[in-house]
């Protein structure tokens, strides 16, 4: 009753406003609450998922917000969650409570990490392969490879039109798939593709000594953890022309940075099989655009499979649309019951430990 009489004198009329600011913003106990922030509407389950975790944490709030609305607000908050928001050093120079900035799963292109840095914030990625989400992306894939191989769309049009027994569609069986980018993801990937009887070619920064094993997941991994025995033949960045002239399939796994954006450009898809099909799990920005749009056009490229677009939301009177060899998903490769109710969890322990005064775990720290 002191506090409040003392808030009366200060505040007068506007006692009503304040109190119940401060009662939103403080526990039972009088300590300050923790605040997550998820920023923008994509991706609800994200935010939604981490609020039904936490429903029995009245010390944690969590709040999902419009994108224009984040600068203003971001000083209040603990924890942010950038979503697809691109966090500069403008919006993060407002971020004074701030103790973490994370993703809801790996991609970082989209926040300072140097001006986080400089104001003491740590930025973090959900690991994908213990969340499910490496899976969830790896299956997508799959889903691609054979939807552009037994020709989805055509297929639709043959139902509408009356058809039957046509198109004529090709089989994994006896392909040879390039992984460009052999992570979490790639890994993931190769495990499902092994039983179709393909062959695997995969390039990555640096490879440890081939340790030989058997090709079931169920075996344990070699002692880097990478599952470099599931692949054929291993390469570099030195090798990506290469590996995509002999191959029939590329699946772009690689992560987004200022080294990868564009990576996928005219001279890479002029060096595959003419024919082959291009599969995008990972970003749009490491795809040129215009480069496949023409190659699309011209008949090189036979087919395109992408969950990633240039951008997001994707419009959907791009022209692209037009090809039917043309198979586009809204960036749900992720976005499993599987793979979001483990990533809410990880959200939502980070959010406990915090409060708690302990160390965080069950991320990867980006500074």
């Amino acid at each position: 009753m002191l506090f409040r009489s003392h808030i009366r004198n200060i505040c007068g009329t506007q006692l009503p406003y304040f109190w119940n600011t401060y009662k939103r913003n403080m526990c039972e106990d009088g300590k300050a609450k923790t605040r997550v922030l998820f920023c923008g509407p994509h991706f609800p389950a994200s935010h939604n998922y981490t609020k039904e975790y936490l429903q029995n944490y009245p010390l944690i709030q969590v709040d999902d917000l419009p994108f224009d609305s984040i600068p203003d607000v971001i000083a209040n908050y603990d924890i942010c969650v950038v979503k697809s928001m691109k966090l500069n050093a403008d919006v993060i120079a407002r971020a004074t409570r701030m103790k973490l900035i994370m993703q809801y799963g790996v991609g970082l292109e989209g926040i300072d990490i140097a001006a986080a840095t400089n104001h003491g914030i740590k930025v973090a990625r959900i690991p994908s392969g213990k969340t499910g989400n490496a899976a969830s992306c790896a299956e997508m894939a799959i889903y691609f490879m054979l939807g552009l191989l037994r020709k989805q769309n055509e297929m639709q049009i043959a139902v509408r039109q009356k058809k039957v027994g046509e198109p004529i569609g090709g089989t994994l069986f006896g392909k040879t798939v390039f992984i460009l980018g052999y992570g979490n993801i790639g890994i993931e990937l190769a495990k499902r593709l092994r039983p179709f009887g393909v062959k695997i070619l995969a390039t990555k920064r640096s490879w440890a000594s081939y340790v030989p094993n058997s090709f079931s997941s169920t075996e344990p991994i070699s002692q880097n953890g990478t599952h470099e025995d599931l692949v054929d033949e291993k390469g570099s960045h030195n090798d990506i022309y290469e590996f995509a002239r002999r191959s029939d399939i590329v699946v772009c796994c690689l992560t987004m940075n200022s080294e990868t954006a564009g990576i996928i450009n005219k001279n890479f898809i002029s060096s595959m099989k003419k024919g082959g099909l291009l599969v995008n799990i990972a970003r749009g920005g490491l795809v040129d655009y215009k480069a496949v749009y023409d190659s699309l056009e011209s008949g090189h490229l036979g087919g395109l499979g992408t969950d990633v677009a240039w951008t997001e939301p994707f419009d959907p009177d791009d022209p692209i649309l037009k090809f039917t060899n043309v198979i586009l998903t809204p960036h749900v490769a992720g976005v499993t019951e599987s793979s979001y109710r483990s990533m809410a969890k990880v959200v939502g322990d980070l959010a406990i430990q915090l409060h708690s005064g302990k160390q965080l775990t069950g991320i990867e720290y980006a500074n």
